[in-house]
């Protein structure tokens, strides 16, 4: 049986807290039925794929990004990336372009039909999490919303909500 642990006070270091966090997000993977997979699932994309297109996809400014800064960001080889990118271009989500001043370089950009795939696999992340937060008592939301408040805070954090927020609001 598994026992539910009452936490009243911060966690005292790190681990803990990384503990916490990766219990709920192993929670929240499942908690969908697998909703944020599927939709990943009936893109036709590999996860690769997915992952260079959410990069792609912001928070930043979506000027060109150079093959090689892609692969670093998704952590890849630039075959692999160039591969991911292949295929991302011939289902019409990327453009890949040469870069104007260094004809070795290429760059590569999300289309509107990209866009609209990361908003679909978004969209059903976010319908799991509007059930989850459905199912919390207002002191349960209130506490989460605190904390999220001030993780919002941060800019790297800030930018993505707002994109999200968007994404939401469509």
């Amino acid at each position: 049986m598994v026992q539910a642990i009452a936490t009243t006070k911060p966690a005292q270091d790190a681990g803990a807290t990384a503990l916490r966090l990766g219990a709920l997000f192993r929670y929240m993977f499942v908690f969908d039925r697998g909703a944020q997979l599927r939709a990943m699932e009936e893109s036709g994309l590999t996860l690769t794929q997915c992952k260079a297109l959410f990069v792609l996809a912001g928070p930043t400014e979506r000027e060109p990004c150079p093959g090689k800064e892609l692969a670093e960001q998704v952590g890849l080889s630039m075959a692999a990336i160039s591969r991911a990118v292949d295929g991302l271009v011939e289902a019409g989500y990327a453009t890949r372009v040469e870069d104007s001043e260094d004809r070795r370089v290429r760059r590569i950009a999300i289309t509107e039909a990209g866009e609209q795939v990361v908003g679909r696999i978004v969209s059903a992340r976010l319908e799991g999490l509007r059930e989850f937060t459905d199912g919390l008592s207002g002191a349960e939301r209130r506490k989460l919303d605190a904390a999220l408040e001030l993780l919002l805070r941060r800019p790297e954090l800030a930018a993505i909500y707002e994109e999200v927020r968007e994404m939401g609001e469509r």
